[in-house]
């Protein structure tokens, strides 16, 4: 997948990892970039195209299809990460509305816009997991299993969507320094990192992009003993 002459839609594109992925996208050439948020008004960065989008509104995922219908490529980043184990009181509510933002949101967005990529060329449909698709821990325990689903579900998009010419590459990785992990004391990376490795990716037509080393270990262990592993039992 080409990015330069691209058209983007990104979701959650008002900070963290989404407001990266707009700046390198205008950075490599893309002809417009729709940078999609709740509320439009905290889309402040210059040269893109502000629309609103909350994921968990199916008419606004429909009405954002018919506005940005020019789309090659289309990354599903609007997420939500809270605390809260399986055991915990709200453990039910709390698998719910990652549920509904994390995977049902990716779902939307993936159904409205697969006939607007396939006008266009094909394109690519770029979904952010986590090494959560693989590691869980209590403290996220119902994040994790969200994003397993989100890894789940790329992996049935992609077979769905490769007749019409459709990339679709799952992004994973740990901690990024971004509001949603401000409060883990934990090893971060850079959006910035984590953005310009999954571009790299995505241009070389990777169907996963593993972007950090932990992520990594942890994927190249799922079949062995591996250290991660250990340490959850």
């Amino acid at each position: 997948m080409k990015i330069a002459d691209s058209t983007v839609l990104v979701t959650g594109a008002n900070r963290g990892i989404g407001l990266a992925f707009t700046k390198a996208f205008l950075a490599r050439g893309a002809r417009k970039v729709y940078a999609a948020a709740r509320d439009p008004s905290s889309i402040t960065s210059p040269g893109v195209t502000p629309l609103k989008l909350d994921v968990t509104s199916p008419a606004e995922v429909e009405a954002a299809a018919r506005m940005a219908s020019d789309v090659s490529i289309v990354v599903n980043n609007a997420g939500i990460a809270a605390i809260g184990g399986f055991l915990a009181e709200d453990a039910e509510a709390l698998l719910r509305r990652h549920f509904e933002t994390n995977v049902f949101g990716v779902l939307r967005v993936s159904r409205a816009f697969a006939p607007a990529l396939a006008r266009n060329g094909g394109g690519a449909l770029l979904n952010v997991a986590s090494v959560g698709s693989w590691l869980s821990f209590p403290m996220l325990a119902t994040y994790a299993t969200s994003k397993a689903a989100v890894w789940s579900l790329s992996n049935g998009l992609r077979n769905e969507l490769r007749g019409q010419g459709t990339q679709v590459m799952s992004l994973h990785m740990g901690f990024v320094d971004t509001d949603l992990t401000k409060d883990f004391d934990a090893q971060k990376s850079s959006p910035q990192e984590i953005v310009d490795y999954a571009l790299d990716a995505l241009e070389a037509g990777a169907e996963e992009a593993l972007a950090d080393e932990l992520t990594r270990q942890v994927q190249g262990g799922l079949s062995a003993e591996h250290p991660i592993y250990l340490m959850q039992r």
